[in-house]
């Protein structure tokens, strides 16, 4: 069930990380809330998985998660450059995180 937790706070990471670019410097009232309840929820299961997994662990898949959601979001849906390295970084941060579990003991 923790990773469960993990991988949802990781993708509610993308949606918070994504949303800040929609507040105007937290100026929006509807898109600030939203960006700060995702930031919430995406902590509040970030310790509930650290309750069972190694922090360490828990920490890099969250944050990894959250990095290469936002990244592949940005090339995707927000137009930002989808050029080969950013595309094999991306990759190597889903690597990194499929490590991770692979090697937490859990």
């Amino acid at each position: 069930m923790a990773w469960v937790l993990l991988v949802v706070a990781g993708l509610l990471e993308v949606g918070w990380s994504v949303g800040m670019k929609y507040t105007d410097g937290f100026t929006r009232p509807l898109p600030s809330v939203l960006t700060g309840a995702g930031i919430v929820a995406s902590m509040l299961l970030l310790s509930q998985a650290a309750r069972t997994l190694p922090i360490g662990t828990a920490y890099g898949v969250w944050v990894g998660i959250g990095a290469a959601g936002a990244a592949v979001f940005g090339m995707v849906v927000l137009g930002e450059p989808a050029t080969a390295a950013r595309i094999f970084f991306v990759c190597l941060l889903l690597v990194a995180v499929v490590g991770l579990k692979a090697t937490s003991g859990h």
